[in-house]
């Protein structure tokens, strides 16, 4: 599970066998039990969810948003 960042305690994160063939471009973020799916193209949105609440998942979708340039450059690197 590649980390891409770490933020209030909630892991940003890749798997790497993200499957063949690849999805888009998302990322997994996971807290305790608690973990989500979003998809970054064309918005960010969420894919999956189990124990997040809904405002969480707005508060997070806000900070995919802020560092999707971020997210998007560890995604390249990782699957060129």
């Amino acid at each position: 599970m590649p980390k891409v960042f770490h933020w209030n305690g909630y892991r940003f994160h890749f798997f790497a066998n993200e499957g063949d063939p690849r999805e888009p471009v998302h990322i997994h973020v996971r807290k305790g039990r608690d973990n989500a799916k979003f998809w970054l193209w064309p918005e960010v949105v969420v894919a999956e969810r189990r124990g997040f609440p809904a405002h969480m998942l707005s508060q997070l979708s806000h900070v995919i948003e802020a560092r999707r340039e971020e997210i998007e450059s560890a995604w390249n690197d990782l699957f060129p």
